[in-house]
């Protein structure tokens, strides 16, 4: 990238009222940042960009771009652009990837395949044992740990992948100048040196609360999949759940309690989804599956030869519940068994530990596949 590419480049993300979605479209029908800043105003204007767009582009902020380009100048600093051909293929694939990243660490590593663990700020101590669990069970089968570098969940997941030498990356919602929360300045520090940091806000911007939803869809986007740990019915790791499923990625979420307010988030993924530890993939304002109907009373605790035996020859009786096997166990309602998403985490955990199982939960191994550039999870029976 020229000097003047990146100075405008800088000025078009410095620029209020221009979104990540408009700035891509302008680059791509323009031919590139700087050629927008040739655009006249009133092209600009017929374009469709606002008013204060419009000026903030004809005459940028220097002192601020000035800033950009020192902090661009450090070792292990980048700004890397959707056009650029080292932006993560997987996020460019993402329903609304960003505009740009700024990165602190390896660029190269936000292309690696990546599991994304999420949950609460204020995680209960078995939530953040089970975070760091499975953070270095999947880093030591080689996936890279991505999450937002706050504290809890996020702070355990990122802990656990550098503990046994795994990739980790971190997402935030200010600028990397401005460590959030503050107290992970440290760890900031460690993930960019063994892996990576990304932000799409430039430097100097500070930690706002619009701003984590927004993080939160570049981690549901570099993800192949998002791990649910704990989260209350308004945490925003749901909403990463939600922006990762939208995005065709899968979802998991680890039950507990009912008793525990952090778990009724990851419980309505559950009970939302197809399978325990999927979310449903249909689209907004499409009904939710029908329950199967219930046996009517006066079959029930019939044979089955006696039940089609009543309804004539041909008539096939509603499947009986088949009896438990190893590896499920039993909730309100019958049965369990534990879905391909929650096959896969184990069968990850049982090769980096060497032991047959969490507490029995899961013994299918599964694999990684990659197909058509559309990456998913599918489980080996």
């Amino acid at each position: 990238m020229t000097a003047a590419e990146l100075h405008a480049w800088l000025a078009l993300l410095r620029a209020p009222g221009l979104g990540a979605r408009r700035i891509r479209e302008l680059v791509r029908r323009l031919g590139g940042a700087a050629a927008v800043l040739a655009e006249p105003p009133g092209a600009l204007l017929a374009l469709g960009l606002p008013e204060r767009s419009v000026r903030a582009l004809g005459a940028p902020d220097a002192e601020r771009i000035e800033r950009d380009l020192a902090w661009l100048e450090a070792p292990g600093h980048r700004l890397l652009t959707f056009a650029d051909p080292d932006f993560p293929p997987q996020l460019a694939a993402a329903p609304d990837p960003p505009a740009a990243l700024f990165v602190a660490g390896d660029p190269a590593l936000l292309a690696h395949p990546q599991v994304a663990i999420v949950g609460s700020r204020a995680a209960t101590p078995a939530g953040r044992r089970e975070a760091r669990e499975f953070a270095r069970a999947l880093a030591q089968s080689g996936f890279a740990i991505t999450s937002g570098l706050a504290e809890g969940i996020d702070a355990e997941a990122h802990l656990g992948a550098l503990e046994v030498g795994g990739l980790t990356v971190a997402v935030t919602g200010c600028g990397l100048d401005r460590p959030y929360p503050p107290g992970h300045e440290a760890l900031q520090r460690r993930i960019a040196e063994r892996g990576v940091v990304a932000s799409e806000f430039a430097p100097g911007t500070p930690p706002r609360a619009a701003h984590f939803p927004m993080r939160n869809r570049i981690i549901a986007g570099l993800a192949l999949g998002v791990l649910v740990v704990e989260a209350g019915l308004h945490s925003g790791s749901l909403i990463t759940a939600r922006l990762a499923a939208e995005a065709g990625r899968e979802v998991f979420a680890i039950p507990g309690s009912i008793r525990n307010p952090l778990r009724r988030g990851c419980h309505r993924l559950l009970r939302e989804g197809r399978d325990a530890g999927g979310i449903a993939r249909r689209g907004r304002g499409e009904p939710r599956p029908a329950c199967r109907a219930p046996r009517p009373r006066g079959e029930r605790g019939r044979s089955a030869a006696a039940r089609e035996g009543a309804r004539g020859p041909g008539v096939r009786a509603p499947a009986r519940r088949a009896r438990r096997r190893p590896g499920e166990r039993r909730r309100a309602g019958g049965a369990h068994r534990f879905d391909r998403g929650g096959r896969f985490l184990h069968a990850a955990h049982a090769r980096a530990e060497g032991r047959g199982g969490i507490r029995g939960r899961w013994t299918v191994p599964a694999r990684l596949l990659t197909e058509g550039g559309n990456p998913r999870l599918e489980g080996i029976p």
